[in-house]
């Protein structure tokens, strides 16, 4: 697992329960919104780095030391993945619920 998925997965985590803090009738619960979240900010991370168009740069600055840009690329992308997959999960089960 490199540096940059863990980086993303945290960020992710932490997005995810920002989301449930801040979304309270979407929220899933701690452990819901921590899952979420860190799943979301995989994706996300990983999306991140494809829309960058160099998706290889943060496997590459992993294995040289990850640099500002791949770190700040990683936090940006786990942190907005984990937020939209919290809220997309609420939701869905909001509307499960009913």
């Amino acid at each position: 697992m490199g540096m940059e998925l863990i980086i993303q997965i945290i960020a992710g985590l932490v997005g995810g329960n920002a989301a449930g803090a801040g979304l309270k009738n979407l929220s899933l619960g701690t452990a819901g919104n921590s899952v979420a979240g860190a799943v979301g900010g995989g994706l996300g991370g990983l999306l991140m780095g494809m829309l960058g168009g160099d998706a290889g740069a943060a496997a590459g600055a992993a294995a040289s030391g990850l640099d500002l840009s791949a770190i700040i690329q990683s936090v940006a992308g786990g942190g907005i993945g984990g937020v939209i997959l919290t809220a997309i999960a609420g939701m869905v089960k909001k509307a499960l619920v009913k």
